[in-house]
């Protein structure tokens, strides 16, 4: 029978901690890649399954938050091994990963018949943590940037606000790839790692990933327990720092999350104005007289309609000021018509939108009779261009 005997490798507030990053990794990886992706298919469906991209921002944004408090906490609780229980630092990468890294290269290249002896944390196992820790901080600082725009251009040039857009969705689709090409290969295919499940290695895994630490186990060197009186001591000095700049870094989460909501809720609303109000009941007097005779009289759009429509429609109607979808500045905008329908039915001007809202006389660009009669007439013949 094998040996069957296994290892604590991670206690219960490790794995809580592991887990507590990996909900909120997923939930910030699907609702991040559904906005900067919007367009696709299945972003469409998750954005409508989620309520809203108001809801998917909101889920967004709480999960950020959700991962900023986990990270206060990792940092008391690293600090504490460190400080007080004197752990030695054995996640800091140095040459000798280097090292391991070119051995675990030339072994899977088939160039060395050996694998590199590692300790409790492996040189890739190392790379994928502080790269962790480096995305975070990351999104971090570009996240604040897009939640806060009006307080980073107060400091910064305003393109740094696009130039954080593109940095936060491009280190997202990094760390994403990162996980499922390098993380659930290493972990879950090439060997289940039950580790943070189960807290526990069996000795064949760690003879495979970890023989230093092994080593150092059954020599009975691997935890060393502190002073007893030293580490009281400095647990008394530990703890209210800590306390005291866990809490400023909570109340920096605080003031990161409502320092300002949005940019249109942070600037000064907008004042009601009236957008159309004639100084007299007298008509806009038109430089183009009316038609008395046929002569005089417009006869196709380019000679005499062109110029009636911009002086009668140009000021709501223009292709910089298009009311209702409708811009009356040329031909073929016209007959395209607006948000309404077509303006203009050629041949019909009975049915023509331009026609019926004018016949009330109460338009603001009102037409003359004469010159209502005329655009019928013009209508009617075809709309000639």
């Amino acid at each position: 029978m094998g040996n069957d005997r296994r290892y604590l490798r991670f206690p219960v507030p490790e794995r809580v901690e592991h887990w507590i990053v990996v909900l909120s990794f997923v939930v910030l990886a699907i609702t991040g890649l559904v906005q900067k992706y919007a367009l696709v298919t299945i972003s469409q469906g998750i954005i409508s399954f989620l309520g809203g991209v108001e809801n998917v921002r909101a889920i967004h944004r709480l999960a950020s938050v959700v991962l900023m408090v986990e990270a206060v906490y990792h940092v008391g609780v690293v600090l504490y091994k460190l400080l007080v229980l004197r752990v030695r630092p054995t996640a800091i990468p140095g040459i000798t990963d280097l090292r391991n890294a070119l051995r675990s290269l030339a072994y899977n290249l088939g160039f060395s018949k050996e694998r590199p002896q590692q300790g409790r944390y492996t040189f890739d196992e190392k790379a994928e943590y502080w790269f962790m820790i480096w995305g975070t901080l990351i999104m971090g600082v570009t996240g604040f940037m897009m939640w806060n725009p009006i307080a980073t251009a107060r400091l910064l040039p305003g393109e740094f606000i696009p130039a954080s857009k593109a940095a936060h969705g491009g280190e997202a689709l990094l760390a994403v790839l990162s996980i499922i090409v390098w993380h659930l290969y290493h972990v879950h295919l090439r060997g289940f790692n039950m580790s943070m499940f189960t807290g526990r290695l069996s000795e064949e895994e760690m003879i495979h990933d970890h023989p230093l630490e092994l080593a150092d186990l059954k020599a009975g060197v691997a935890h060393r327990e502190p002073d007893p009186v030293a580490a009281t001591r400095r647990r008394r000095i530990f703890l209210p720092l800590y306390l005291l700049a866990g809490a400023t870094m909570l109340f920096g989460i605080y003031y990161f999350t409502t320092f300002e909501q949005t940019a249109i809720t942070t600037v000064p609303p907008p004042e009601d104005v009236v957008v159309y109000s004639p100084l007299t009941p007298t008509p806009i007097p038109s430089p183009i007289p009316s038609p008395t005779t046929p002569a005089e009289a417009p006869q196709s759009w380019s000679e005499g309609f062109a110029d009636l429509f911009a002086q009668r429609c140009g000021t709501c109607h223009s292709s910089t000021a298009a009311f209702g979808g409708l811009d009356l500045s040329s031909y073929a905008s016209m007959l395209a018509g607006g948000d309404s329908g077509p303006a203009i039915i050629p041949g019909d001007s009975a049915s023509s939108l331009l026609i019926t809202r004018q016949a009330t006389g109460d338009h603001p660009g009102q037409f003359s009779g004469e010159e209502l009669a005329l655009i019928s007439q013009w209508i009617d013949g075809g709309t000639p261009e």
